[in-house]
């Protein structure tokens, strides 16, 4: 017996059910390693705007993903994920653009 919305097999997923379940923390450690890696190249100002990109990416991901799908990310309630990840987001990128464009140098 066919089940409704089925396809071939009966089996229709939505997007997200097909992703990984650690995928989106994947992605965002990904994009946040390669932004230390940049800043250990001495380039501090475009390695820290990685490290906000990467929180930005959180939030967003945690604002579409269903609880169940966040998977790391789900720490908290969804709203409060959203507006920490977003807020901390927004603020590093801001402090990443006032960084000045010397070399950082010891010594």
């Amino acid at each position: 017996m066919a089940r409704p919305g089925g396809g071939a097999h009966g089996r229709r997923h939505r997007p997200p059910e097909r992703l990984p379940l650690h995928l989106p923390m994947a992605i965002v450690l990904l994009i946040s390693g390669l932004g230390l890696a940049w800043m250990m190249a001495e380039h501090w100002r475009q390695g820290t705007g990685l490290i906000g990109a990467s929180l930005l990416v959180a939030g967003v991901s945690r604002a579409l993903l269903p609880d169940d799908r966040a998977g790391l990310l789900a720490v908290r309630s969804q709203g409060m994920d959203v507006l920490c990840y977003l807020g901390l987001g927004v603020l590093v990128v801001v402090l990443a653009s006032t960084v000045p464009r010397s070399p950082f140098i010891l010594g």
